[in-house]
């Protein structure tokens, strides 16, 4: 291992955020490799020491406490433990695909209110998020009776419970058993926390950058891909028109012909449309190529 590096510790997440989690480390290179006990897995690279996979929910208190230097988890987990990290960057993923998810707060459809301002004093709200939630109502000044859930909260209104605060990528769940959302405590997402006096460290940091770097690469890759194609001269205007102009392509010109090769990145929505029109401005031999990672 280099002089100037130090081994980090990693936790990652178990459930919901696990295969995404894997999936993307495994496309930095980084794949988590697992023995015949889950529990003590194995990354090959010599920045990283000791792997775990543990519930999000524990995961910035021990990344707090330096049990690990890094952690993924969700900002939902990282804000309800009250954790004292470092944020170090967004991951734009969640439990099934991209994107953000949020803690909204819902009732029975059949309730007739349609803003959380107008819930029933002391009423009795189920919840993953007891200390988001009393933060929430309390600021809102409505006294309710907080239940801790530990699952399947949604399926405790109206039988059990008045309100439900929970996490919702769409909301379907939600109005597949008969509730309404009314109304918002925070947007979430997965976020790479670090410990404090780790990330103060200048060997540990420098290893938790370059870590990060790559998993930021893939995510900036998935959207991207490199286009490449060969254009005759007299239609090299008309090609270079069509490109977006978001940044100046790669021309090259071709031996013995009167030809140029051009290469440029695109962002993947628009390739399905952006080809017709490279080929009808006279690009020929069109290569749509996936891309691994992009370290800006």
């Amino acid at each position: 291992m280099p002089k100037h590096y130090a081994m980090i510790s990693i936790a990652l997440p178990k459930g919901s955020l696990e295969a995404q989690t894997l999936q993307l480390f495994k496309e930095a290179d980084l794949e988590v490799k697992r023995g015949d006990r889950d529990y003590n897995p194995v990354i090959h690279d010599h920045r990283i020491g000791k792997v775990k996979i543990l519930r999000p929910q524990e995961i910035p208190k021990y990344v707090e406490m330096g049990y690990f230097d890094v952690g993924i988890s969700g900002l939902d987990w990282v804000k309800e433990t009250g954790a004292r990290v470092r944020e170090v960057s967004p991951l734009s993923y969640s439990k099934t695909g991209e994107g953000n998810v949020k803690i909204v707060v819902a009732v029975h459809r059949d309730e007739p209110i349609d803003d959380v301002r107008k819930i029933r004093p002391n009423s009795r709200v189920t919840t993953e998020y007891p200390e988001l939630t009393k933060e929430y109502f309390g600021r809102l000044g409505i006294p309710v009776q907080l239940f801790h859930s530990f699952g399947a909260s949604e399926a405790k209104v109206p039988d059990l419970m008045d309100v439900v605060v929970d996490l919702t990528e769409t909301g379907t769940t939600l109005r597949r058993n008969g509730l309404k959302i009314i109304g918002q405590i925070m947007e979430s997402y997965t976020v790479i926390i670090a410990n404090r006096e780790s990330f103060e460290d200048v060997a540990k940091r420098r290893a938790i950058e370059e870590i990060v770097t790559l998993l930021l690469g893939v995510i900036d890759a998935r959207h991207q891909v490199l286009l490449s194609m060969n254009v005759p001269e007299d239609a090299m205007e008309r090609v270079v028109s069509a490109l977006p102009a978001l940044k100046t392509p790669t021309v090259s010109r071709l031996h013995g012909v009167d030809y140029y090769s051009i290469q440029t990145v695109v962002q993947k929505g628009q390739v399905n449309t952006l080809i017709p029109s490279l080929k009808a401005a006279g690009a020929q031999d069109i290569l749509e190529i996936p891309i691994a990672k992009i370290i800006r």
